[in-house]
């Protein structure tokens, strides 16, 4: 093979290649990316469309506003001005519809679900704040005095809050920020996508083989470090978060304290439900009724879902030390159980 030929050769397989890249970039194709929000909570985003080298940046930037605007670890965040001066005039988009689902949610679930639980976080030792060492019972009751929706007023534009009353949205905080993502893709014309945050998810249409998004619910009698699939669901147009007491606990003087907290009696739960998977069309929605579910426990949870719009999977112990679980009607074929009965 001469030089010239060899030159044609190596000239025809870079045309080749630059044709298959502008095709691949150029074609919907499945698409991946991943980063950081929240500290250290990894999000991925998968999505069926074109190549877009901006969408990276577009995500962070929907996270970090997010994050100035509801984080409590972040000190001028719009949260932490109002936890500490009682008054807020909103600066971004974010703070009003959180606090309107909220006030909603804790209505439907008669306070199960209650964002200004903060100081009773920070108390029990799961919140920005110090621990209050020994935390006893006229602790607690004093600590009740500064929670409850009627210690916080709101508008469209601003909110107040009472003196010593603190506001907290980790339980719904990853559930919106996977709606903000989503909502984004969705702008940009992407209608096929999954979007995950430390755990809680939102799909839309369908994935790379035309199928319902495949996802899986973890087992919770297991070790963090010995991970295993309890059951595997197919969303299509469904928001997912699951809620337990088996990853975030710490352990004193031989008792397990549980970082679910009962709004309603300031203690730390202890029931036999092990998790609460709750299926919306939106992930806030989702994220606050699983985090509801957990306080209520397995039996008035049921009648919760079947009473509003709500699908869930809840995975108890029963009395003889065997996994027992509940499937909602409206999810149920969609869902594989294992282990369970």
């Amino acid at each position: 093979m001469n030089k010239r030929t060899l030159l044609v050769f190596g000239i025809g397989l870079i045309l080749a290649f630059l044709i298959f890249t502008f095709v691949r970039n150029n074609s919907p194709q499945l698409r991946q990316l991943s980063g950081q929000t929240m500290g250290v909570i990894i999000y991925n985003v998968k999505y069926i469309g074109l190549l877009d080298d901006m969408l990276q940046t577009e995500v962070d930037s929907v996270l970090n506003a997010f994050n100035q605007s509801l984080s409590t670890y972040i000190p001028d965040s719009e949260i932490s001005d109002l936890n500490n001066t009682g008054k807020l005039t909103f600066r971004s988009p974010y703070f009003y519809p959180v606090l309107a689902i909220s006030k909603e949610i804790f209505n439907k679930t008669n306070g199960a679900f209650d964002p200004t639980v903060g100081p009773l976080i920070n108390a029990w030792g799961f919140g920005p704040e110090e621990q209050i060492p020994d935390l006893d019972s006229a602790a607690v009751d004093s600590l009740l005095n500064m929670t409850g929706f009627e210690g916080l007023s709101f508008n469209e534009e601003r909110a107040t809050l009472q003196e010593n009353y603190r506001l907290d949205f980790s339980a719904i905080a990853k559930g919106y920020a996977v709606d903000l993502v989503g909502e984004l893709l969705e702008g940009k014309g992407i209608e096929n996508y999954l979007v995950e945050i430390g755990g809680e998810v939102r799909c839309r249409g369908v994935n790379k083989e035309n199928k319902s998004w495949s996802l899986g619910i973890e087992d919770p009698t297991v070790a963090i470090d010995e991970r295993e699939l309890l059951a595997i669901v197919r969303l299509k147009d469904f928001s997912l978060a699951t809620s337990g007491n088996y990853r975030n606990y710490y352990e004193k003087y031989g008792r397990v304290y549980a970082h679910i907290i009962d709004p309603r009696t300031g203690y730390t739960t202890r029931h036999n439900l092990l998790s609460a998977s709750v299926f919306a069309s939106d992930c806030m929605t989702a994220d606050a009724y699983a985090t509801a579910l957990m306080v209520l426990g397995p039996e008035v949870s049921q009648e919760l879902v079947e009473r509003e719009d709500i699908e869930a999977i809840l995975v108890f112990q029963e009395e003889d030390g065997s996994l027992g679980s509940y499937v909602s009607t409206g999810i149920q074929p969609f869902v594989e159980l294992n282990k369970v009965k």
